[in-house]
């Protein structure tokens, strides 16, 4: 598949980096501070959505402020180990995009995205965090508010996801999708294209946009 876009629009983890022993590390130690049972994690919908949004499904009102800066303070510290890293190909196809053609968008705090990001060589030119928006994923507005920053129309953004609730953000944004199957089966992914990392996807960029070429 071949497109031509004004802008390409990632998400962080599972899209860009690989950060999950390192989450799973910090989830069990904050679950254990507060009496939180895997009884309780289950049938929630993890990935892709906001802290504040888990830690609000499993905590009374009154608690989830203090249990959210809790598990940011974790998973910041927890970059120091090491083992996060990028997602195959994401540093070569970053490395094709002009600066003004490229965004990171998460559902992640903005000093962990940058944390995480940094430990794998990645300064993002434009990054929408979850601070930045009143509704996360699978709401629309994350991405719609990179198009608006970078200048770009929606409808020729590409979001590239490795969630459900990313992809469904993307495609309520009117914008085009490439699902990456690092944390999800294709079977579960709704997307334009699905593929199995970044080293599936290449660019190049022209006066006419970021010509992509993906799956191929």
């Amino acid at each position: 598949m071949k497109i031509t876009a004004d802008a390409l629009l990632f998400d962080n983890d599972g899209t860009l980096i690989l950060s999950v022993e390192s989450a799973y590390r910090c989830w069990i130690r904050w679950a254990q501070e507060y009496g939180i049972t895997a009884d309780d994690f289950a049938g929630l919908s993890l990935h892709g959505r906001t802290t504040a949004e888990i830690v609000a499904d499993l905590l009374p009102a009154e608690r989830v402020s203090e249990a959210v800066a809790r598990i940011g303070r974790l998973e910041v510290e927890d970059v120091a180990a090491g083992d996060t890293r990028a997602v195959p190909g994401a540093l070569e196809l970053l490395a094709a995009l002009p600066a003004g053609r490229w965004a990171v968008v998460t559902s992640a705090a903005r000093e962990l995205a940058e944390a995480r990001l940094a430990a794998v060589g990645i300064t993002a030119p434009l990054l929408i965090a979850a601070e930045d928006v009143t509704r996360g994923k699978p709401d629309p507005e994350p991405f719609l508010l990179a198009a608006e920053r970078l200048g770009a129309d929606p409808a020729r953004c590409v979001v590239l996801e490795d969630a459900p609730a990313g992809l469904a953000a993307a495609r309520a944004a009117g914008m085009r999708t490439v699902a990456l199957t690092t944390t999800h089966p294709a079977g579960d992914l709704s997307a334009d294209l699905v593929v199995e990392d970044l080293s599936a996807v290449s660019a190049l960029a022209t006066a006419a946009g970021v010509e992509i070429t993906a799956g191929e």
